[in-house]
């Protein structure tokens, strides 16, 4: 790809500045403070040989503590089994530049057990995204870049994508792959609201304009011999921050659907604005910085467009459900259908939400089932809650990314907690 043009505003350093500390605090992500030298969960027994954790799982499963800051997790975010027992995980360290880094977990043994954990990679840009590529490959989202590296005892990186916008409150990278080479690819506003250093709100909004707006999701085409960028454009657009994606496969006559969890913007309001799940389709606007969803998914002009904007339109896209304020939802994840000789589980096909905010609707990771359409339907199903502060018990949770292994447990890391649990089945009864 070539090197963007210095005056290409999408690229530059920012069209306004704003306090990423007060955007960040209103989703609950402030920076970590030193890791406690002492665990923040009490021990209660035993689930798949680590420390039990006491929170609320489906009945006949448990939660195990598998890592914490004793094993040197700064600010963990997303997680991936590599190989049976083998985890990568991506460590922000903090919200400031190049303090994060690569790790590789050994999940067996009890916290705090010396050589569990070894960093493959360090220094990087607040690292947020981890995925398996269609060709076995790991990709890592760093803020203003994507590689990959083949799974091995060390990492060999090839980057994939660079000089992406890395500045703004909302710098983190999420990733999914569709069919046919194609990653989507976040790149989250500037601001909150498109509010300027004055505090006024244009309309057009400027980080929308231009080739290269911002509050979008990009689709980037990979192939060729090398498996490389072919290219890269918007893909749809009006997304504030889009730090969960995922793909639903097509199914039958059904096409694939390209699903999005938005961060919607930061109303002092404890009920308003209602966060989204979207349904993505190419070239649809879906609303930021003009509108929100109020909680019965309806689409309403957003504070300071009012008599300006319209939320309605051709182009203009509903969410598919609301979600309550303030959750912050940090991954999507699909898990798919129990397959031949594999035991089904309370998530087997199902889209689960990670939701990392700390009021008292967020803290929890949820799942809806799928039906024949690649579409969630019926009720909301709360797999891990239970996660109030309770002093000498737990601390207040906030999970921030989840994967499913190949025996289909459950794996969670929290960013602020330093942890790495495990959801598995509870020790039979004697």
């Amino acid at each position: 790809m070539p090197a963007p043009s210095a005056g290409n505003a999408w690229w530059r350093v920012g069209l306004w500045r704003t306090l990423a500390g007060v955007a960040l605090a209103g989703l609950g992500l402030t920076p970590l403070a030193q890791a406690a030298p002492t665990p923040l969960y009490t021990p209660q027994g035993q689930c798949a040989g680590h420390p039990g954790v006491a929170l609320t799982v489906p009945p006949g499963w448990c939660v195990g503590l598998v890592a914490d800051a004793r094993d040197g997790l700064r600010m963990p975010r997303r997680l991936l089994e590599v190989a049976p027992g083998r985890f990568w995980i991506v460590d922000m360290g903090s919200w400031e530049p190049r303090r994060g880094r690569l790790l590789e977990l050994r999940s067996a043994g009890q916290p705090g057990e010396p050589g569990r954990l070894r960093t493959l990679a360090s220094g990087l840009d607040r690292p947020h995204a981890l995925v398996r590529g269609p060709d076995g490959k790991i990709y890592v989202g760093e803020a203003g870049s994507i590689w990959r590296t083949p799974v091995g005892e060390t990492v060999q990186r090839e980057d994939l994508i660079t000089g992406l916008p890395a500045d703004g409150a909302h710098p983190l990278k999420e990733l999914a792959f569709g069919a046919d080479g194609r990653l989507y690819i976040n790149m989250g506003s500037i601001t909150d609201a498109c509010r300027d250093e004055q505090q006024r709100q244009p309309q057009p909004c400027p980080e929308t304009a231009g080739t290269r707006p911002r509050a979008a999701v990009y689709e980037a085409v990979l192939g060729g011999p090398g498996f490389t960028l072919q290219s890269l454009r918007p893909y749809a657009t009006g997304l504030r921050n889009s730090l969960g994606l995922a793909v639903v496969p097509a199914r039958g006559r059904q096409p694939a659907r390209l699903w999005q969890a938005e961060n919607s913007v930061d109303y002092s309001d404890a009920q308003a604005p209602a966060e989204e799940l979207n349904e993505l389709v190419d070239g649809a606007h879906f609303g930021w910085p003009y509108c929100v969803s109020d909680a019965r998914a309806r689409s309403v002009v957003a504070r300071g467009y009012e008599g300006r904007a319209r939320c309605s339109g051709p182009t203009h896209r509903p969410p598919h459900q609301a979600w309550p304020a303030h959750v912050a939802p940090l991954q999507l994840l699909l898990v798919p259908p129990a397959g031949a000789g594999q035991a089904a589980t309370p998530w087997s096909g199902r889209l689960l939400a990670v939701w990392h905010g700390y009021r008292a609707q967020g803290q929890r990771i949820v799942a809806w089932r799928l039906g024949a359409d690649g579409r969630p339907q019926g009720p909301r199903e709360d797999l891990v809650s239970g996660w109030s502060a309770a002093p000498g018990l737990r601390p207040l949770g906030n999970p921030a990314g989840a994967t499913v292994d190949a025996q289909g447990r459950l794996w969670v890391v929290e960013d602020r907690n330093h942890t790495v649990l495990v959801v598995a089945p509870a020790p039979a009864a004697r």
